[in-house]
């Protein structure tokens, strides 16, 4: 299924199912990242609900410049954050890659956890 993506980072369009030992090694690597229900999951915690707010409003933007959609949720001062390629029926090499970015994006408004 074709993308539309304003990323020149990889073709419009293209993703690649991760193998189990690929997504045991890229979970190594994400700190405070995990595999639940077949998804990337995490949780993060922000001094005040505006940061909160501003780190979904921001993924979702990150998103939807690479193509990508997530599921995102909010309460208060946490944001939980679920990513998979539906089309492909599981994690991808564009999961990882929004997760990066959601970690570089989180790290700016300084994370409580």
């Amino acid at each position: 299924m074709a993308r539309s993506s304003s990323s020149q980072s990889r073709p419009v369009g293209t993703f690649r199912l991760l193998s189990s030992q690929e997504l045991e090694a890229v979970l190594q690597e994400l700190k405070g990242w995990s595999q639940t229900e077949g998804k990337l999951h995490r949780q993060f915690r922000f001094s005040c609900f505006e940061k909160a707010l501003g780190f979904m409003s921001g993924l979702a933007l990150v998103a939807k410049a690479m193509g990508h959609r997530l599921q995102e949720s909010n309460i208060y001062d946490r944001v939980t954050v679920d990513l998979t390629t539906s089309e492909a029926g599981g994690i991808t090499d564009l999961d990882v890659e929004l997760a990066r970015k959601a970690d570089e994006l989180a790290s700016q408004l300084k994370p409580l956890g």
